[in-house]
């Protein structure tokens, strides 16, 4: 788990002239990252950053299988290119790991189970079952006897690296992610239209997980950079394509489409950007790129999403500016400032008032104030009303149980293990009662715990 890291010189003003301190709280104040990196340090608290991972942060552990191959893959070459390229050691069982379950705490390891032949890849990651998405997208590309599509193969594959990212096991989507090699290849462009054949949101995971593998964030910035080149290519080629539609009377709603994705992929980048440059220390840089972003009317995010990273920058001032009529943006700029009472009363309003689908986020981050306060019992109280009655077990929420057994108890390990296996009782219920019943993830390994 990342600190939240402030963008401070060596006399510790933030860019704001305002001095900050370092916090340990992590949350919506927190860059939103396409993979979770595994912190040099450890936290004290780690708050959890959105209702949705609230309900998605989950997994069932323990899973492992077999890849070989026993029988030919019956290839497809087909996709919406017509490209004739060949793709197939993609579908090498030699290319994906088994995942081991060693780092999974017992009780939920006793419940892991192979993936339900009857249950798609979809539906897995829907209902929060990341590690047994990623087996299950493994599965399939390496069966036997079966022919698959060339869009078939990538997105399988990129389901499979995100979901290996969402449940630990980033060191393996590393290894693997190293077979599609140089994506910028002419390998990956369709011979006669020249365009990518690979799936976005694959390219832009790729990036960043080949940067990991390099133990170089710079090489994400670099292929960030690379993609936005492609974006503009893209974007004047559309350009060029409406205006001649326009001069011939046709309709250019399809281009016009168009043109707004690739607009806000180019929106998206620079914030992938931003954030890689803060992740590697260059606060001044990242301050920099961040006040280049203007408003895009194609990603209305946009301005909360720079909010965010001013805060991880420190620059309270400059978040505010971005939405300064978000309650929460609100609620973390006065945590940022060390205003927990003003933080306290403001998640208070916000359970009673706001959205019901948030009020589990709303309560773990009054939890978290409540512990820099020093009140530590009735964060404790919170916490663990979240499980036993409302049944949720987001990431965030164990580990900040956890790290209040180890400050109130000598028996903290007993504590912790009894969590384990209380969250394994509640899965069990949940599973029973089918996917749809599932509110809370189970990609739960040792360190959700302390352990």
């Amino acid at each position: 788990m990342d600190k939240v890291k402030k963008n401070e010189g060596q006399d510790g003003q933030s860019l704001s002239g305002k001095a900050l301190g370092q916090r340990s709280i992590r949350g919506q104040n927190d860059v939103s990252k396409d993979l979770e990196i595994k912190s040099k340090t450890k936290p004290l608290l780690s708050p959890i950053s959105s209702s949705k991972n609230a309900h998605a942060q989950t997994s069932i552990p323990g899973l492992s299988y077999s890849l070989k191959a026993t029988s030919p893959i019956h290839y497809s070459k087909t996709s919406k290119y017509n490209t004739p390229k060949d793709f197939s050691a993609l579908l090498s069982p030699n290319l994906y790991h088994p995942l081991s379950n060693s780092e999974i705490p017992p009780p939920l390891r006793n419940l892991a189970t192979q993936p339900d032949a009857t249950v798609s890849v979809a539906e897995l990651i829907k209902a929060g079952f990341f590690r047994e998405a990623a087996i299950k997208a493994a599965e399939i590309l390496t069966k036997t006897g079966h022919e698959i599509s060339i869009n078939q193969i990538f997105d399988l594959v990129y389901k499979r690296l995100a979901c290996l990212t969402l449940c630990h096991q980033i060191t393996i989507a590393v290894q693997e992610v190293k077979a599609l090699e140089d994506l910028n290849s002419t390998h990956y462009r369709d011979e006669k239209s020249g365009q990518h054949i690979v799936p976005w949101e694959l390219r832009v995971l790729a990036v960043r997980l080949q940067g990991i593998g390099f133990g170089d964030v710079r090489k994400s910035v670099i292929g960030y950079y690379d993609l936005v080149s492609d974006v503009r290519l893209n974007l004047k080629n559309l350009r060029k394509e409406r205006r001649l539609l326009i001069s011939s009377n046709d309709p250019i709603e399809k281009t016009q489409t168009e043109i707004n994705l690739w607009e806000k992929r180019l929106s998206d980048l620079g914030l992938r950007v931003a954030s890689a440059l803060i992740e590697m220390e260059d606060f001044e840089g990242a301050s920099r790129f961040l006040s280049t972003l203007r408003p895009s009317p194609f990603n209305p995010n946009l301005n909360h999403q720079k909010a965010l990273l001013w805060l991880c920058l420190g620059d309270v001032e400059a978040a505010l500016n971005c939405a300064q009529d978000d309650k929460v943006l609100i609620i973390l700029a006065h945590i940022a400032d060390k205003q927990f009472e003003k933080a306290v009363q403001g998640w208070e309003d916000l359970i009673k008032t706001g959205n019901p689908d948030e009020v589990a986020m709303w309560k773990q981050n009054l939890a978290v104030s409540l512990i820099y306060l020093g009140r530590i019992e009735e964060a404790r109280k919170i916490l663990e009303i979240l499980i036993d009655e409302d049944g949720y077990g987001f990431h965030a929420l164990t580990f900040n149980l956890s790290t209040i057994y180890e400050l109130t108890t000598e028996r903290s390990r007993c504590l912790k293990i009894g969590l384990a296996e209380k969250l394994a009782e509640i899965l069990e219920t949940s599973k029973a009662q089918g996917l749809g019943k599932i509110k809370i993830g189970w990609d739960k390994v040792n360190g959700d715990f302390k352990l």
